[in-house]
Formats: C-alpha cells, sequence, structure tokens
C-alpha cells in the first residue's frame, strides 16, 4: 500500500480530536439529585472535556497525564483558576468498576461522580 500526501493529510485532520480527548470525557452529577444541564454551579454538574475540569467556578486545566499501571487510572497536573485565583494541584481521575462514574482523588479529599445521561435525541 503506497501513502498519498492527500492520505496523511486526511488522517492528520483528526489528529487533534484525539490528542486533545480525555478518557474520562462526559457530564457527571455532584450528587444524587443534581441537576445534569445546570454545569459549574451548586446543585448542578460537573464537566470534562478536552481536558479540561469545569466545576463549581473553577475550570482547570488537565496536563501532563501519568498512566497508573493496573489501575485503569491517571495522575493529572491541575492548573485551575476561579474566583480571581490560580493555582495547580495533582489529581487521581479513575473510572468505577461499572463504568457508571469516575471517581477523583483530590487534595486529601476523594469523591465518585456519577456519569451524567445523554440526552436523548
Amino acid at each position: 500500500m503506497r501513502l498519498s500526501l492527500t492520505n496523511i493529510s486526511f488522517g492528520m485532520a483528526f489528529l487533534p480530536a484525539a490528542l486533545w480527548a480525555s478518557p474520562y470525557d462526559g457530564v457527571y452529577k455532584q450528587t444524587a439529585n443534581a441537576e445534569c444541564a445546570l454545569v459549574g454551579v451548586d446543585g448542578g454538574s460537573l464537566k470534562i472535556e478536552e481536558n479540561i475540569f469545569y466545576g463549581v467556578e473553577v475550570e482547570c486545566h488537565m496536563i501532563n497525564p501519568v498512566a497508573v499501571e493496573e489501575m485503569n487510572a491517571t495522575i493529572y497536573e491541575m492548573q485551575c483558576s476561579g474566583e480571581a485565583e490560580a493555582w495547580t494541584e495533582r489529581a487521581i481521575m479513575m473510572p468505577d468498576a461499572q463504568g457508571t462514574g469516575l471517581y477523583m482523588i483530590w487534595s486529601g479529599y476523594a469523591f465518585r461522580y456519577e456519569r451524567c445521561e445523554a440526552p436523548d435525541r
């Protein structure tokens, strides 16, 4: 099989999306009765999209991922900003065993977030 410049260019057009996609992309409930349509507010949900974590009045860029061997987990450096402040911390993310939620361990706290279901189309 011979690759042409057209084939290579076509394939590279999809490369940025693959580089930025996170295995944790999705919308997650902060609490059992959280409103999935409301992202980043109290009583709403959290969102991870293209390696950016959107929390309550905070946005964190998830960089320098390190896979945790045999745990299906990832350690990220979280470069965050919110409420006129900026900071950097590390967080561990791991899907739950059922594949319906996310565990997040951050600064001495462990959270489990249930994934919001995709809206019907």
